[in-house]
């Protein structure tokens, strides 16, 4: 990951801009630069994976205009080939291609990149500023004005903590320009719904997904896997594995008393013959890091805040003790194909809708997590089933046979990978949230102490201070209270809480735990 920002006009504060910028020095710890346009500055903090040497350190300038981008283009290759006839590139970095792209296209560029990326770019023969995030918001832009109505740009809330009026995440699969948010690409909207049978739609999805991880086992640095031994990320590691000549190297993480996954991550580990580590945490673990973890990630959302504590402790342990910087992971499986909740839709216009909704509002949520938990250690996600062939595929299969009517969730995504990919008790495993995965008692020992820390009085009392997402258990509220310690009225960052769609029969619960659901049945055991 790196961390960019920009202040777009003139009479730019450097000291302030600089000291709100190195909230974010943990995102890019190789090398920092701030330059002045001529019409604001623009900062970027970098972690080298793609052109390692110093001729791949940003801003990029290409005839008094610039760029900045925390992103991978893939195939930048095939683009630099065809702009070598009227660009000199100076680096091995993808990012460089972004200015030359800019000259030629203009902001058709956008849609025409295959891309995890947020870009801030200043136009000098416009003297302007045009920024964009790529569609599903892998990566993270936020933006906000400060007193002079200046807007300003930056790749975390806390860069933007007491510098602007109001934050907001930048929407994604948009463009800003003229100051206006314009779309190029909505992701989770069908151009058109595909009937081809089960047996076609299981071999594209295979096919697109492995074209999805292979491209991203391309780095200068190097890559690990995060292995929780459900069904998603075992997936992307076998596939890895079968794409690489040496062992590729996996870690999974688990409670020290009741840790579900490690037994079924240790066994994929051996089958795909991957170096795999175990990561094992205590309660004393969980309750010491909430408050960082709730600082890092900028939400008070109940399902973030419980997934991202066992993701931030094993992507510090690799951190520390490894010399990877590049983790894949294995969100947005789930929104594609189903949750458990997602057995409770009552037609396949409810579930598209439902799975519609959950893309846009990912960058929220479960990609925030990712991006936040990996980042502040100082390492890079890249997602494989957030590829953008592959996530406009599957959004436009016939939701009638997303369905779970197979007695089994996800069963396109297991059918299309049945053969030697993954042993069967493991592909056709029920699913465990990997909140729970990690171990029931994490949630438990979570949920225990709010209970403690607020009498029932209180609690009525403080959570009727809270008007938009208003906190629901004493749970909801500890991580609210903390939340506002550090992003003061900004709870409108997040649009609501993670939870199951309360409209639908056997959905209207309290936790956004599936093991709150009458259909948990053998998940997590």
């Amino acid at each position: 990951m790196c961390s960019i920002m920009g202040y777009c006009g003139v009479d730019a504060d450097f000291k302030r801009f600089k000291k709100c910028f190195d909230e974010t020095i943990s995102r890019g710890p190789d090398d920092s630069r701030i330059i002045d346009t001529g019409n604001g500055l623009l900062g970027f903090h970098r972690l080298a994976i793609m052109g390692l040497t110093p001729s791949g350190m940003q801003p990029f300038e290409l005839d008094g205009s610039y760029v900045v981008c925390n992103g991978e283009i893939y195939g930048f290759e095939k683009l630099k080939a065809e702009l070598a006839d009227e660009f000199i590139f100076k680096s091995d970095s993808d990012c460089e291609t972004l200015l030359p792209l800019y000259k030629k296209y203009g902001t058709d560029m956008f849609a025409m990149l295959d891309a995890e990326f947020a870009c801030i770019i200043y136009d000098k023969n416009e003297n302007e500023y045009i920024a964009a995030r790529d569609p599903i918001g892998i990566r993270p832009l936020y933006y906000g004005y400060d007193e002079k109505n200046n807007i300003v740009f930056a790749s975390e809330a806390k860069n933007l903590v007491g510098l602007t009026n109001k934050i907001m995440p930048f929407p994604p699969g948009n463009y800003y320009k003229n100051g206006k948010f314009i779309c190029y690409c909505d992701i989770a909207k069908s151009n058109g719904i595909c009937y081809n049978n089960i047996d076609t739609v299981c071999k594209n999805i295979h096919d697109k997904l492995v074209v999805g991880v292979e491209k991203r086992l391309v780095a200068d640095a190097k890559v690990g896997f995060l292995l929780s031994g459900g069904l998603d990320s075992s997936l992307v590691c076998a596939i890895a594995a079968k794409k690489s000549s040496a062992p590729i190297r996996t870690f999974a993480i688990g409670m020290s008393e009741d840790a579900i996954d490690l037994k079924y991550a240790k066994q994929v580990a051996d089958y795909i013959g991957s170096d795999h580590k175990e990561v094992i945490i205590t309660k004393d673990d969980v309750l010491s890091s909430l408050e960082d973890v709730i600082h890092l990630l900028g939400t008070f959302d109940i399902t973030t805040i419980r997934a991202s504590i066992g993701m931030y402790l094993i992507c510090k342990a690799i951190h520390e003790q490894t010399d990877i910087r590049v983790l894949l992971t294995g969100e947005i499986s789930d929104e594609l194909f189903g949750y458990k909740y997602t057995d409770f839709a009552p037609n396949a216009d409810a579930f598209q809708k439902e799975s519609e909704k959950r893309i846009r509002e990912l960058h929220m949520y479960d990609v925030l997590r990712a991006d936040r938990c990996i980042s502040v250690n100082s390492l890079e996600a890249r997602v494989p089933f957030g590829d953008l062939d592959f996530v406009k595929y599957v959004m436009n299969i016939d939701p009638e046979i997303k369905l779970n009517n197979y007695g089994k969730g996800k069963y396109l995504l297991r059918k299309a990978f049945e053969g030697d990919y993954l042993p069967d008790e493991i592909l056709w495993r029920e699913k465990a949230a990997f909140s729970d995965a990690v171990g029931h008692s994490m949630v438990n020992y979570l949920k225990e102490y709010a209970e403690a820390y607020y009498s029932d009085e209180e609690y009525e009392t403080l959570r009727k201070k809270y008007t938009h997402a208003q906190p629901f258990t004493k749970e909801s509220l500890l991580y609210r209270e903390i939340f506002e310690k550090f992003y003061p009225s900004e709870s409108e960052m997040i649009v609501d809480f993670w939870m199951p769609n309360k409209e639908w029969e056997g959905c209207n619960v309290n936790d956004p735990s599936a093991r709150v659901l009458s259909n948990y049945g053998d998940s997590g055991k």
